[in-house]
């Protein structure tokens, strides 16, 4: 593994074995903190890692900041405004400086090809940390948090309501991955990119998982073990905002979709939250909701994944 541009950059295994490290780095950490030890290791001694962002980040940035100073590296946090992706100089130009500066890249930009152009010219490994089309640090964490609720991935069934959007898309690759069920239920008009749910079944067939696309959240839900939902509008899609809660509004997550659910099933949701928009608020202030380990995992899997780039 060189980059993580895609879920899609990483076998089954290797999947597998980010999730075993975040695991091991989590139970660390929280021994750590009982016995009131320094939290900073030395697996990024002497490294940093350029931060760059072009849209708004709160768990991104903080996951990531914390995560290299955890790992014992140097972040150097950069905003769109003082780096001008593609404005001030190429792409491949400032990719290539800051590969001359830093052991590794993390960026959340707009274009997957403005993404995969920097990482061709960077010469260091580069992450994803959002683009429109994937958000494959998400779906890691996502894939944690499941695994530590139920214990695996066999037999169980994930299903995401809403926009077919870059989490979908990351989500889909990585159950796909790892054997574990994704039902994506979506309004008509927004279901996820054809050619990720083709190469999901692909995978899926190869791990005995199953990737299912419908317009109905109900049937979705039907037995599943975790409802995953997200914002109806995405950053960039804020003059669509009135449309889709049109559009979105039968796709609510609620307490009625959730009793159609497993018994053990969890409610996960990638924040930010819009109380009584995509989720009911007695939903995600419920004993079901397991967002906010969700979020936190974000740091520890984040921290197995820059340690596994720069061993």
């Amino acid at each position: 593994m060189r980059h993580l541009l895609s879920v899609d950059d990483v076998t089954g295994d290797e999947l597998l074995g980010l999730l075993d490290r975040a695991d091991e780095l989590k139970a660390e950490r929280a021994a750590r903190l009982r016995a009131q030890e320094s939290l900073v290791g030395d697996e990024l001694r002497g490294r940093s890692v350029a931060l760059l962002f072009e849209k708004p980040s709160l768990r991104t940035r903080a996951s990531f900041e914390v995560g290299v100073h955890e790992l014992g590296g140097k972040a150097l946090p950069m905003w769109d405004s003082e780096v001008g992706l593609g404005r001030r100089e190429t792409i491949e130009d400032t990719g290539a400086v800051l590969g001359r500066y830093v052991h590794a890249i993390v960026i959340r930009t707009f274009g997957q090809d403005d993404l995969e152009r920097l990482a061709a010219a960077a010469g260091v490994p580069v992450v994803n940390a959002l683009t429109d089309h994937e958000h494959p640090c998400q779906a890691l964490a996502d894939l944690q948090t499941f695994r530590e609720v139920h214990g695996g991935f066999d037999g169980r069934v994930l299903t995401y309501i809403g926009d077919g959007n870059n989490v979908a898309h990351s989500l889909l690759l990585a159950g796909a991955k790892a054997g574990l069920s994704i039902r994506i239920a979506h309004p008509e008009g927004y279901g996820p990119d054809e050619s990720v749910v083709a190469r999901a079944q692909q995978l899926a067939a190869q791990t005995g998982a199953e990737v299912t696309t419908t317009t109905d959240p109900r049937a979705a839900s039907e037995g599943a073990h975790a409802l995953y939902t997200d914002v109806w509008a995405s950053m960039g899609q804020e003059s669509e905002a009135a449309e889709r809660a049109r559009r979105f509004a039968p796709f609510q997550l609620t307490p009625a979709l959730l009793s159609a659910a497993a018994d053990d099933a969890v409610v996960l949701h990638c924040l930010p939250a819009h109380r009584g928009e995509e989720i009911a608020a007695e939903v995600i202030d419920s004993d079901r909701a397991r967002i906010f380990d969700q979020a936190e995992n974000r740091l520890h899997a984040q921290k197995a994944l820059l340690a596994t780039l720069l061993p």
